[in-house]
């Protein structure tokens, strides 16, 4: 059980009153005199946000309340619930009636806990909560648990999260649940076949390598997860100005999400054949780097020429997917942080995500609305295809113009995924600009828990 729970049951503690605009009035009329004086002293109109401890005669609390939107506002903040942790006086917490969505509010709650305090004291708050009934605590728990990991992981700046430690972070977890657990590193991927993740890597004093582990049944349908996990982003020799590096670290983040939803997979047991795949590397200047117009030949044959060196996230992630078609999975599904594109179209919140199967498509929008873990499907528009070619080899990494930048890279990734395969590629951005309830800045879990869901539902 997540730590923000509390296990025992009939401990005393505090109750916490959601409240609208709409249903205060009747609810500050319930109240007694002395709360509803100290309520109006406060000047509480049940804000979206805004919380009340109300005391008791013995000075202690006798209950909180709690603003939320109106059932009937359009925009409503499923996690709203996810500022009380930080609200809150130390104590043990239950809520006393319905918010919007119980199971999400009390996420929101675990979320809203987090805290990263590797280099500097950041404790959690000290507040707990008294497991509503009939939610699923154990699932809610696996869903912070996971959010934690992919969180902490990109928060960890690069000198403590290259490709090494994040080999050691995948290893430590495929253990954790009895996963086969095999790594390619440096001059060996040349050796078995994946020269683009051999050169994007190379140039790094810190060796490039393919991360892979299986979990589960042999006769259950094969799920395979290719995550990206590029540890730092120069850019390479098509160079980030600084302002473009400053957030970089998370350029690891498909990685991290995907090792997130391997640990939720994997707790919760689900009948899966699970396969993770995570090209790990950094792209960094140096003399032996890989260099605009250059032209390597990929794991899947085609041969690539090098339009910009920063377009390397889907480099690393074609060989992987090539590789992961070699298993013949069920379900092939990829994230990375890859373009800017996505963010300029769709904003930090939104992930794209492109798909070629209609079902798998109406299953994820679904998934990601009940979750509260957004995802817009784009298309992969065969139009812009070519814009792919190149006049000196079979595909170039990035067409020049700068339209369409996320359907052009997952055309590119299209091209090494067998046309069988049912493909899932969410284009991500890993990471929270600015707070919002449960969703402090820095490192986030996105699209995770969406294709959880989805993954429960198939395969429960």
């Amino acid at each position: 059980m997540h730590s923000v729970f509390e296990a025992a049951s009939g401990a005393p503690s505090i109750a916490v009153h959601f409240v609208t605009r709409a249903t205060w009035p009747a609810i500050s009329a319930a109240l007694p005199a002395p709360a509803q004086a100290f309520a109006a002293a406060h000047d509480f109109v049940a804000k979206p946000g805004a919380c009340l401890p109300l005391p008791a005669a013995d000075g202690s609390i006798a209950q909180v309340l709690f603003g939320l939107e109106d059932e009937t506002a359009k925009s409503r903040d499923l996690f709203r619930a996810g500022q009380l942790p930080g609200l809150l006086p130390p104590g043990l917490y239950h809520f006393a009636n319905a918010p919007h969505d119980m199971r999400l509010a009390t996420l929101a709650f675990a979320l809203g806990s987090y805290r990263f305090g590797r280099y500097r004291k950041n404790e959690p708050p000290k507040v707990r909560l008294v497991p509503p009934e009939g939610v699923d605590i154990a699932d809610i728990g696996r869903m912070a648990e996971a959010a934690t990991l992919a969180r902490d992981l990109i928060n960890t700046p690069s000198n403590d999260m290259g490709p090494a430690e994040l080999e050691e972070v995948a290893k430590t977890l495929a253990g954790r649940f009895g996963a086969d657990f095999s790594c390619i590193t440096g001059d060996e991927l040349m050796a078995q076949n994946f020269p683009l993740i051999h050169a994007v890597g190379m140039a790094s004093t810190r060796a490039p390598r393919l991360i892979d582990f299986s979990w589960g049944d042999p006769s259950h349908p094969k799920v395979t997860l290719v995550g990206k996990g590029v540890c730092f982003d120069t850019g390479g020799l098509d160079l980030k100005p600084s302002s473009g590096m400053l957030i970089m670290k998370k350029d690891m983040g498909g990685a991290a999400n995907v090792l997130a939803l391997a640990l939720m997979v994997m707790d919760a047991g689900l009948k899966v054949r699970l396969r993770v795949l995570i090209p790990a590397v950094e792209n960094a200047v140096a003399g032996n780097a890989f260099r605009p117009l250059d032209i390597f030949r990929s794991r899947k044959g085609p041969t690539v020429e090098i339009g910009n060196t920063d377009a390397e996230g889907r480099l690393v992630l074609a060989d992987a997917l090539a590789y992961a078609g070699e298993d013949k999975p069920e379900l092939l599904v990829d994230l990375g942080t890859l373009t800017g594109a996505a963010r300029v179209a769709l904003g930090p919140d939104l992930p794209p995500y492109y798909t070629n199967d209609e079902t798998l498509a109406l299953d994820v929008a679904r998934c990601a609305k009940a979750q509260n873990d957004p995802l817009w499907r784009l298309p992969l528009w065969a139009p812009y295809d070519a814009w792919l070619d190149s006049k000196t080899a079979d595909i170039n990494n990035a067409p020049s113009g700068g339209f369409a930048g996320s359907i052009t890279c997952a055309l590119f990734l299209q091209r090494f995924v067998e046309p069988t395969t049912n493909w899932l590629h969410v284009d991500i951005y890993g990471w929270t600009p600015s707070a919002k309830p449960a969703r402090p800045e820095g490192g986030e879990c996105q699209a995770a828990r969406a294709i959880y869901a989805l993954l429960s539902e198939r395969y429960a």
